[in-house]
This record gives C-alpha cells, structure tokens and sequence, in this order.
C-alpha cells in the first residue's frame, strides 16, 4: 500500500472528474473454489478499488459522495469465528483512516445510502462489473438486472478512471520494476531447465514458485508449451523434444499488485535451427522496431500496422508471403501469422482495465479498432501514446494448422499467401518476444534492469552456460 496522501489525492482527482453524484467502487470478495470455505487464494483485491481506496481486505465498497464531499468505507468487521481460523485484522474503521476516509459504516448501512440518492434521482456512478456475486449486489442495491448492468455503468467513471490510472505515477513505476526483477528470474529459470525429456508442467512449475516466492503471485496463467501457436497454451505433461521450440509468456505481480509480462520463445536443444532462426529474425526485428519508434503522440496503431508491413516483406523473402505488401496487410493476409495486436496497456492488472472494455481502455475518439476484420479485431491498443504509459512490445509468428487448413479450403487471401510452401510450416509451432515498455518524454523504455535475453546469440548462449 502507498501512503495515505496517495489515496487521498486520487479520490479528489476523481471527484474534480466526475463533478457529481455518488461514486460506488465495489471490492472483491472470496471466491470459493469448490465449497464455500475452500477459496480460491490467494485473496485478489479489484484492481480499482485499490488504486482509490488501498486495502486488502474483501467485502469491502468505497462510497465517494460528491455532492456532499462525504467519503465512506463500506464493510462488516470480522467475528470471532473469523479470528479463530485466520488471525485479527484491523476493524473498518481503522482501514479507513489508514487510507485517510474519515467515515466507515456496516453493509447493511449501503442499501440505505442507495435507497436515498435513488430517491433523490442522484447519480449513482459504479463500473461494468465481472463478478457474478457483484452482479448480484448492484441487482440488490439498484434493482438493475445483471444483463443490464454493462449498458448502465457509468461512462463518467469509465473515462475518469482510464484516464487517471493509464499514466503511472512514479511510485507504480518503481512497482512495475520490482515486478521486472521477479520476472527476469521466472524468464531465466526456465531457460535453465529447458531440455529434451522435461515435461512442460515442471518448468511451469517451477516458473509459477519464482512468482509466489517473490510476490504476491502470478500476474496470469503461466503459458509455457511447445505449441507456441496456441496463443494461451497451459503447460501439459508432455516431455520437452529435441528440434522443437518451447514459448514461455509468464509473468509476477507484487505484493502491491503490479505485473510484469513477458514472453521468450526457446530451442529445446538448445540451438536454433535455420528455419526457426529464419522466422525468430523476423519477430526480433519487429519487437526491435517498435522500440525505435514508440513515444508519446505516435499511435500505437500506426505501429503495430507498420509491424505488420514488416512482416510481410520478410515473410515475402522466405516464399511465404507474395503480392503487394500494403494491400496484403490492408487485406489482413499478415493475420494468418500474426492474429493479435502488438500490445497492451499495463499496470495492475496485466491487460490493464481490461474489465472496463478494452475499447475504453486501449482507444478513444480518434482512433477505433476494425471490428470486422480478423485479426485486426484483436487488436487491444491502438491510441496515441502518451509520457507514463506502461504497454507491452509483443509480436509473434504463429503457424496454425486449422486456421492454414481453414483459409487454404475458402481461398481467403490467397492471393497473398503460399499455400504450399506453408503446408510445410504446418509442424513448426509458434515464435513470440514480448517486453514491458514505458513511454518516456521522448521515446521508450525497457521496464526492468535486467534485459532477458531475446536475441538468437544471446538466447543460446544463456542456455548453453547456465
């Protein structure tokens, strides 16, 4: 947790945004796993919940009422059941004034709070909300059936609290390169145990204990498979092979919950093969690019389209690709090896406020995603960068059976693309590199110290000397 200045400051940047009503930011509570007392931890806090109101602790809400300039932390203090099986906690109260809100009231005290403004015919500004329980609440409070509650959050909130936590302050910077450090030991790790005969779920593993042992835990599900074309592929049993390429896209969250995400791609044997190092220059040469060329007022749109050009001209030069590059990409041809964006938004949570849709978080006015076209459709940052973003860098290569088999039956793009010689690649797997970015004043950085090794030489000597 920041200091109590912290949240006190965002609160009134919040309230200046909003300008009126009343403000509902709803907290996690236990998510039980397969019985009620058997939850899944650890304990998750929402991420907005705690960039206003700082605590821990679930089965809490932070009522802001602007009208009024009154700020209340909602929440139950714990029994003595609860104390006998997990230990005292502060009391509500006292959370309260950790985070500088003056007033704390029970639950039961939140459905007369509503009853008032709803009567009142006040504003009541409350966020899209993603957990079923939650649902339920504001189904409670508001009477606003669960299917509604999208349409009906509060698009002021939305846009006040994408606009406040894309651009990190610098005590979450330094948060982000704590997270980088236990993300260079998850990386580095399997690296070293990356060999034919190891199955996939050991390395996983042993990349998911780096994270809990250093953190709080895991900033997603470790992806590490030999299937690298399976975007979010979960590590399984098999046994690491000789010739094939393992992709890991791990990453750690802080005890304060922010997240590093970072993706390698590996020999199993340690050295590249020509035709993986054929296809590896070409994501290098991409993820390179991008850091030429991102700082603020450049779009990240833009970038991932000049990307894409990339590709394509040296996917060309390999006898994959063929015919006019700017129509192959307007076409979306690249989306048979590329079908995802070049990023996205980084912080507490890893897609950061994803739950607030990604076209809030990753767009604006100016620039709108191409929801029609595949590929394209994926894409989940396209806005102009600004000084204290925090994105990821991460192109890839994919070949994918079904959808080569998918494209070559219809004729889609096949103008642009060899069929043929991609039968070939049918075996091949999936390359990815990403890395954390930070927008600099006039450029862009590496979040994290120490690099990961990514380039083909650098990779192999990691894993021949460690």
């Amino acid at each position: 947790m920041f200091d109590k200045e912290t949240y006190i400051r965002r609160r009134n940047e919040l309230k200046k945004l909003i300008s009126s009503g009343i403000v509902l930011l709803f907290g996690n509570n236990e998510s039980p796993c397969n019985y009620p007392n058997n939850a899944y931890y650890p304990f998750r806090q929402d991420s907005t919940f705690l960039y206003y109101f700082g605590q821990q602790r679930d089965g809490l809400v932070g009522v802001i009422d602007i009208d009024n300039d009154i700020e209340t932390l909602i929440g139950d203090d714990i029994d003595i059941e609860d104390i006998v099986w997990y230990g005292s906690v502060d009391c509500v109260h006292d959370l309260a004034q950790q985070v500088g809100v003056k007033n704390s009231a029970p639950m039961k005290s939140l459905k007369t709070m509503c009853n008032d403004a709803l009567r009142q015919k006040r504003n009541i500004h409350f966020l899209p909300p993603y957990r079923f329980d939650i649902k339920l609440q504001i189904f409670d409070l508001l009477a606003i059936h669960p299917t509604q509650q999208k349409e009906s959050s509060s698009m002021t909130l939305i846009n006040a609290v994408v606009k406040m936590r894309s651009a990190k302050e610098p005590q979450e910077i330094e948060e982000l390169e704590r997270a980088a450090k236990i993300g260079y030991r998850m990386h580095t790790t399997a690296m070293r145990l990356i060999k034919p005969g190891v199955t996939e779920k050991y390395i996983g593993g042993q990349v998911d204990g780096i994270a809990h042992s250093f953190g709080a835990q895991v900033s997603f599900a470790t992806i590490f498979s030999q299937h690298g074309e399976i975007m979010h592929g979960n590590p399984s049993m098999a046994k690491l092979e000789t010739g094939r390429l393992a992709l890991c896209d791990a990453g750690a969250e802080t005890i304060n919950n922010y997240c590093s995400d970072n993706t390698r791609t590996m020999p199993v044997s340690g050295k590249f093969s020509q035709r993986q190092l054929e296809i590896y220059s070409i994501v290098e040469a991409c993820h390179d690019y991008t850091l030429k060329v991102a700082k603020p007022g450049v779009k990240y749109f833009d970038v991932h389209i000049a990307v894409c050009k990339l590709m394509t001209d040296r996917l060309k030069e390999l006898g994959l690709m063929k015919g006019d590059t700017e129509e192959a990409v307007k076409a979306g041809a690249h989306a048979m090896f590329l079908p995802h964006g070049l990023g996205h938004m980084m912080g507490m949570d890893v897609h950061d406020m994803e739950n607030l849709d990604q076209i809030n978080v990753g767009f604006d006015a100016e620039t709108r995603p191409n929801l029609e076209q595949f590929g394209t459709n994926c894409l989940r940052m396209g806005r102009r960068l600004e000084e204290g973003f925090v994105l990821t860098d991460e192109p890839g290569i994919y070949f994918i059976p079904a959808l080569i088999d998918n494209w070559k039956t219809s004729g889609h793009c096949e103008e642009f693309i060899n069929f043929d010689k991609l039968e070939t690649y049918k075996d091949f797997g999936g390359i990815r590199i990403e890395d954390d970015v930070l927008i600099t004043t006039d450029g862009c950085r590496f979040i994290g110290k120490d690099r990961i090794p990514y380039h083909p030489n650098d990779v192999e000597a990691f894993m021949a000397n460690n």
